[in-house]
């Protein structure tokens, strides 16, 4: 048996995410049904995360176990096939065989997430389903104040989306850092941590999109951590804009 550490990238937008489902219309059934017909077996992917619907990703990675004896085609081989053989909106960027011992998922020692808004007057149509706009002066400099509150370990029972709490064991994350980049009329939003809640970003940059719209402050952040109440934080952004951006290990 082989395994093996595929790195992916992917436009989530005509998919109901990343979690298998039983109308098929996810990232992990296309790459599983690819994998099957090139490998001759069939194929259970493990992956790093599970990104919602319309959420995309510019790395994310994934392992699978498969026996060699049934099949002769090689890394690079899988490489082609699966490029070939996938939808235009899915690439495979590396494979490469490690451990047995490796887990997409539970081998990850954090990921970084990117959120893109455009805050350009006219809304890009090109763009609608790749980024959320938002025509509005953006002070980079309050938002990032108001964001070193968020930092460090918390609960962030009020980051998260409430039906998900119900199933969760502990809604304490720890978030190392988050930057505020502009790149022309593009506002960048990184925040890495060691795990993410159901919404747990998109809710994170809400948050600060109140703040720029001094709707919220520093205080009432710190009173939605301590509360955990959902209702004391920012909205929850569309997915459009929220890209899986790296995986650590």
């Amino acid at each position: 048996m082989k395994n093996v550490k595929v790195v992916i990238s992917y436009d989530g937008t005509a998919y109901n995410g990343y979690q298998s489902q039983p109308d098929g219309n996810t990232i992990q059934d296309k790459i599983q049904l690819v994998m099957s017909k090139l490998l001759n077996q069939p194929m259970i992917i493990n992956g790093c995360s599970r990104t919602d619907a319309g959420v995309h990703a510019k790395e994310f990675v994934f392992n699978a176990e498969y026996d060699e004896t049934q099949s002769s085609i090689d890394l690079n081989g899988l490489i082609r096939g699966m490029n070939g053989l996938l939808p235009e909106d899915i690439a495979v960027h590396s494979c490469e065989y490690v451990s047995h011992d490796f887990h997409a998922r539970f081998s990850s020692k954090g990921k970084e997430y990117l959120y893109i808004i455009d805050t350009s007057k006219v809304r890009n149509v090109f763009l609608n389903s790749l980024v959320m706009h938002y025509p509005y002066d953006v002070d980079i400099k309050k938002m990032l104040e108001a964001a070193s509150v968020i930092k460090g370990k918390h609960d962030f029972a009020a980051f998260c989306k409430a039906e998900a709490k119900e199933h969760l064991k502990s809604t304490v994350r720890t978030v190392h850092n988050i930057k505020i980049e502009k790149e022309g009329t593009f506002i960048n939003f990184y925040v890495s941590g060691d795990g993410f809640l159901h919404n747990m970003v998109r809710i994170i940059v809400g948050t600060l999109i109140y703040v720029n719209e001094n709707k919220l402050n520093a205080d009432d952040i710190k009173k939605a951590i301590e509360t955990g109440n959902r209702e004391l934080a920012g909205k929850t952004l569309p997915a459009c804009g929220l890209y899986l951006n790296k995986v650590f290990y």
